[in-house]
């Protein structure tokens, strides 16, 4: 066994040491401590240092530090002799499997998931969407006074930029590309970490319809080729190049109506006085619920993370105000949950508490997919990002749909779903109903 775990330590050190490393994952804990479930670590680089990230995953909480390499091979293996029994390393040549039974440990070699080995630096090599030097980044926490995302906070940026990467995608695909208006609630904004991303972009980073592209503040090239960069960007998002080189404001910058929804009078108030330091004149948070809340006229409606039924509050509410888009990340499925009643072929996997969880959520999140489909939108359902960053990683979105879809066969479905899993009521279905 022990020569096992060895020929394991030494296949990591090899890959971090040719720089074929991506990533590596303990888990299946048997060990002492209290809600320790797995470590996902990862290559960063600090102060143009290579270190290793442990990502360290409790029931209710993550935590997270970081260790010089070599120190870093050591942690793992003390862990491997204390309790974690498997480990999964992913490397650009190969992906290997170490899984440690009662007498012995076994050692699978696979192809790679990936070929490409992971960027180390915490600002990945790509091009973000979202300055991380942005004022409200600082003022939520999430970068430090330099403008640095802080370690701690990796997975949220990265949770950020993904969020606005997939809206502005969205909305590049819809009728909303050329409107010069933006209606947007925010249902449930919380700390208002993606409200104020999405808010950043289409304000600040977005073109506005017929202009030049700016991203960060870089402008497109003048007549004579040089690239002109404007400091700070220009708030409505664009910037024109005249022949002369000279950045100008557009006469027509798109104007963006953004409001968060939010139960917490102190998020409110402090997500309020961030936007008016910022001078966000088009964001503004209000207090309430998301099912007592109108939103009036809407272009895009989140939900993000709304738990269990404020979801399907959320979902109605974007479709009786004929929401161009909307986009939603479930959690907390509980409604659903208590009433499945296992078909017979199914109870001996369903007796499984997490598989009952797991089976309740595809049920209210396809159950909800396809009434989004039945009211006339298209629809889609992914991972929002990997589940090592949160969790909560799927994502519902619907996009108005010209043509209707048939609804007797939608109806069709939805009913024998419910019979199938003896599931009586569904919210968002009761709520269109009404």
């Amino acid at each position: 066994m022990i020569e096992t775990v060895e020929k394991f330590i030494n296949e990591l050190k090899q890959a971090l040491a040719n720089g074929t490393f991506v990533k590596l994952t303990l888990g299946n804990y048997k060990g002492s401590e209290e809600h320790l479930q797995k470590i996902f670590i990862r290559p960063v680089e600090i102060k143009k240092r290579i270190r290793l990230l442990f990502q360290y995953r409790h029931d209710t909480r993550d935590t997270v530090k970081n260790f010089d390499v070599p120190e870093a091979v050591e942690v793992i293996r003390k862990n491997l002799d204390t309790g974690f029994r498997s480990a999964h390393l992913f490397t650009s040549n190969h992906d290997i499997q170490l899984t440690i039974g009662k007498r012995n440990a076994r050692l699978v070699s696979g192809k790679p998931t990936t070929k490409q080995a992971s960027p180390a630096a915490h600002n990945r090599e790509k091009n973000y969407r979202i300055d991380p030097s942005s004022f409200y980044l600082k003022a939520l926490g999430i970068a430090t006074d330099n403008g640095e995302i802080k370690v701690s906070q990796q997975d949220k940026w990265r949770q950020i930029n993904k969020f606005v990467e997939i809206l502005a995608g969205l909305v590049e695909n819809s009728s909303l590309k050329d409107k010069p208006t933006l209606r947007i609630v925010d249902m449930g904004s919380g700390k208002g970490y993606l409200t104020f991303a999405a808010y950043h972009y289409f304000a600040t980073v977005r073109p506005a319809p017929g202009s030049p592209p700016v991203l960060g503040g870089v402008a497109a090239a003048a007549a004579d080729g040089v690239v002109v960069s404007s400091s700070p960007p220009v708030l409505g998002g664009v910037a024109a190049v005249s022949a002369d080189g000279v950045v100008e404001r557009p006469a027509d910058p798109i104007q963006i109506h953004l409001t968060g929804v939010e139960q917490r009078p102190e998020l409110v108030a402090l997500c309020n006085d961030i936007a008016k330091a910022g001078g966000f004149d088009g964001l503004t948070f209000v207090q309430g619920t998301i099912a007592n809340h109108d939103p009036g006229e809407v272009d895009i409606l989140i939900a993000l993370h709304a738990c269990d039924t404020a979801t399907d509050d959320a979902l109605f509410k974007g479709i009786t105000a004929n929401a161009e888009i909307i986009v939603a990340a479930p959690c907390c499925h509980k409604e659903v949950r208590p009433q499945i009643k296992p078909p017979e072929m199914f109870a001996g996997i369903l007796k499984h508490g997490i598989m009952l969880e797991r089976t309740a959520e595809t049920i209210t999140d396809g159950l909800r997919s396809l009434l989004l489909e039945r009211s006339g939108y298209t629809t889609k359902l992914f991972e929002f990002i990997a589940t090592e960053h949160t969790p909560k990683n799927n994502m519902l979105v619907g996009t108005r749909n010209v043509k209707r879809s048939k609804t007797d066969k939608i109806d069709r479905q939805i009913k024998e779903i419910k019979e199938l899993y003896g599931i009586e009521k569904q919210r968002l279905e009761e709520w269109l109903k009404s």
